[in-house]
């Protein structure tokens, strides 16, 4: 999963490792992890043209990036760089520079909030990273407000991959104070965006896959609906049905 590398040129080698092994993106760390107790996220975990050839090298080959992003100092970088998404960013709040650079270039935050309540309320990490998860939680809350503010594109990202991540990470970005509309809006034209298929996907229009989910209600007064196999009616994928409680009635 990971590679590490040093230098521009083995940052290329290891950007087309990754490619050759199958990887659809390909995400940099650009800072440490407050998940890891002795790691400090501070510093950068590149130099600017480490993280130059990182880009370039997964753009050149038509490949999307993202970036880890909790210290500043590496956050800077991978905006400068070109990334296309910014993971975490949860200090982006004490830089506006850089968010208003993040919205003029269509560069996107995934704010992965339910993780970050994992951390700050599990008993499954350390008294010094719950702490930690604490304050990081407040920086994010910051961050998605001074984000939308600013105008930069919000997509939903759970960093995790348990079944129910995503519906998880929606109920956060509500609690978080995105509204019902724009928190889905986030789930699915945001994650286009950050994917760069919005020509195909995450829209409703002629032209457009119909990857669609139909439930029985209204989840934009119950974004929780969505959470709810009994009450998730129809899922479409490339027009054919492949889910949901109608999903007897053949294909289409």
């Amino acid at each position: 999963m990971y590679r590490e590398a040093d230098g521009p040129d083995d940052i290329r080698r290891a950007v087309r490792e990754q490619l050759r092994a199958g990887a659809d993106f390909v995400k940099v760390m650009s800072t440490g992890a407050r998940s890891v107790e002795l790691e400090n996220p501070l510093p950068a975990q590149l130099t600017a043209p480490e993280m130059a050839a990182f880009v370039d090298e997964a753009h050149r080959q038509t490949y999307r990036t993202a970036a880890h992003c909790e210290g500043l100092a590496g956050t800077e970088l991978a905006i400068d760089a070109g990334i296309d998404t910014v993971e975490h960013g949860f200090h982006l709040h004490e830089r506006p520079d850089l968010l208003e650079r993040m919205a003029e270039r269509g560069i996107v935050l995934v704010p992965t909030l339910d993780f970050l309540h994992h951390v700050a309320e599990s008993d499954a990490w350390t008294p010094e990273l719950e702490r930690q998860g604490r304050a990081n939680l407040d920086h994010a809350q910051q961050t998605l407000d001074a984000a939308r503010a600013a105008g930069v594109t919000i997509a939903l990202g759970s960093d995790g991959v348990t079944p129910d991540g995503a519906a998880r990470e929606l109920g956060r970005l509500v609690e978080h104070g995105l509204s019902a509309t724009e928190a889905l809006t986030a789930a699915t034209h945001g994650g286009a965006l950050a994917l760069g298929i919005d020509e195909a996907v995450g829209s409703l229009g002629p032209g457009f896959l119909a990857d669609l989910v139909v439930v029985d209600g209204d989840p934009v007064a119950d974004p929780t609906l969505l959470s709810r196999l009994d009450r998730v009616a129809l899922v479409l994928h490339n027009g054919r049905r492949v889910g949901g409680t109608l999903a007897a009635l053949g294909t289409a």
